[in-house]
C-alpha cells in the first residue's frame, strides 16, 4: 500500500519510518535551496514561509508566468542536498521543518538534527523533473523573488509527490552511508582480481 505523509507533519507520522522506505507526500512543500539557508543561518533573515510540520525541496525549479499573474510549474528537479549540509542542522531546529527532500544523501550533522528534532530526508529520484512538475497542483505563493527564479522560495500545493526514499530517518541511520559501506566491502576482491591482472601495466 502507497504509503502517503500529509502536511503539516507531526512526530508519530515519521517515527515509524525507517530508511529504504518509499513514501509520498500530500500538501504544502517548499523549494528552498542554498541562498534561502544562507540568509536564515547567516544573515539571521526570518523566513518569510513558516515551516513548522512542513516539507522543502531542495530545487531550482523553472517556472512559467501566465497571463492572469499566476505562476505554472514547468520543471522541478532536486538539487544535490550535500550543498547545504553546514546549515541543515541548524535550519531544522530553527524552522521545525520535518520533512527535507533533495538529491543524493546528507551528512552526520543532518542526521543529528533529524534525530533530535525528529525530521527525516528523502531523496528524490534524479532526472524526473518533468514528472515532478506533474505533481504540482498550484504554487500557491513565491517569496524572495529577489533572489531569481532557482532561489525563490515557491510554495508548492502538491498531491502524492514523490517516490520520496527515506535516506535519513528519525533514528540516525543514513542509507547511503551505510549503502557505502556495503558497496566497499563487495569493491574489495574485485578490485584484487583486476590488479592481479594488471600488475604488468606500470
Amino acid at each position: 500500500m502507497k504509503k502517503v505523509l500529509t502536511t503539516p507533519l507531526k512526530d508519530e507520522d515519521l517515527e515509524s519510518l525507517n530508511i529504504g522506505d518509499v513514501v509520498y507526500l500530500t500538501g504544502t512543500l517548499v523549494t528552498c535551496r542554498d541562498v534561502a539557508h544562507r540568509r536564515l543561518i547567516e544573515l539571521g533573515r526570518e523566513l518569510p514561509v513558516d515551516l513548522k510540520g512542513g516539507a522543502i525541496l531542495h530545487a531550482g525549479p523553472i517556472v512559467r508566468e501566465k497571463e492572469n499573474g499566476e505562476y505554472e510549474m514547468v520543471s522541478i528537479g532536486p538539487t544535490t542536498s550535500m550543498r547545504m549540509e553546514k546549515f541543515e542542522k541548524e535550519f531544522i531546529r530553527q524552522t521545525g521543518v520535518k520533512l527535507i527532500v533533495g538529491k543524493g544523501g546528507m551528512g552526520p550533522e543532518t542526521q543529528a538534527g533529524c534525530v533530535e528534532n525528529k525530521a527525516v530526508h528523502a531523496i528524490f529520484p534524479g532526472g524526473c523533473a518533468v514528472l515532478a512538475a506533474t505533481q504540482v497542483e498550484k504554487i500557491e505563493g513565491a517569496e524572495w523573488k529577489d533572489l531569481g527564479m532557482p532561489e525563490t522560495l515557491w510554495i508548492n500545493r502538491v498531491r502524492e509527490f514523490g517516490p520520496l526514499i527515506i535516506s535519513i530517518d528519525t533514528k540516525g541511520k543514513n542509507l547511503i552511508e551505510e549503502n557505502k559501506q556495503v558497496f566497499n566491502e563487495k569493491k574489495k576482491p574485485i578490485l584484487e582480481k583486476i590488479n592481479q591482472q594488471i600488475r604488468f601495466i606500470k
